[in-house]
């Protein structure tokens, strides 16, 4: 009797396992299938998506200068993590990838925003990091390629690191985007200011000469050659009767 329920129950654990695994593996499948799509909708404009070029407009769109650098890292996030995870390959790596491109897009593109996607939220990127925790935390199962080229990474080892490293990109990412609006304002103040002293500068290049009056005549400060020009004299007479002096001779 004890020998029958001891096989009993090993034959329920080998179920419970092999069902398990298959959970496992449509989880990863899932989810490491969809994460490589969104990354080849930003490395190469697959499935509609912007490609390299209009993924780094939408970077910099957002304050993360220069986009390439940032669209690049995104891309690369999402494809080469999808990718891994998808393979059960060297685990927790390609979970890790995920997480880190799903913080920055909640950071950036959704936060301070009510969760749900209906409303531009972080419902989805939420979804994503769980999962992939999730994945990173208990292993791609039997049914991977670290099973089956017995890959064993020292799981606390690397997603530990790879957590803080993760926070640490997003933090950068946020800051570098709050520094670009300040630099903008400051080179549009100095913008505005060069263009209000222009029409100033330019009215004093154009100014006449500063005339002298010397009696009753008006003569420039300089000659044509820049020397200084001797006033006329006046005749007193003339000068009583009300007509114009003359210089003598």
């Amino acid at each position: 009797m004890k020998a029958k329920v001891k096989q009993s129950t090993r034959r329920e654990n080998i179920q419970d396992t092999g069902a398990r695994d298959i959970g496992v593996l449509l989880v990863r499948i899932t989810s490491g299938g969809l994460m490589m799509g969104h990354g080849a909708q930003k490395l190469f404009g697959s499935f509609g998506g912007g490609g390299l070029k209009g993924t780094a407009g939408w970077m910099e769109s957002m304050g993360m200068k220069p986009g390439q650098p940032w669209a690049l890292l995104a891309g690369g996030s999402e494809f080469g993590g999808g990718l891994l995870t998808l393979l059960g390959l060297l685990n927790p790596v390609g979970p890790l990838g995920i997480i880190g491109s799903m913080s920055m897009a909640t950071a950036k593109a959704h936060w301070g925003k009510p969760i749900w996607v209906t409303s531009g939220g972080a419902e989805l990127p939420a979804t994503n990091i769980a999962l992939a925790l999730a994945m990173g935390l208990a292993g791609p199962g039997r049914l991977s390629l670290d099973t089956l080229m017995n890959i064993h990474l020292p799981r606390r080892f690397v997603l530990v690191p790879g957590l803080l490293l993760s926070a640490a990109g997003v933090a950068a990412g946020v800051i570098s985007s709050r520094q670009q609006p300040q630099d903008a304002d400051q080179e549009q103040d100095i913008t505005q200011e060069q263009q209000a002293d222009a029409p100033q500068e330019a009215a004093e290049e154009q100014a006449p000469a500063v005339p002298i009056s010397v009696g009753l005549g008006t003569h420039p400060l300089e000659g044509e050659e820049g020397n200084v020009q001797q006033p006329n004299r006046v005749d007193g007479a003339h000068m009583q009767s009300g007509q114009e002096a003359q210089n003598p001779l």
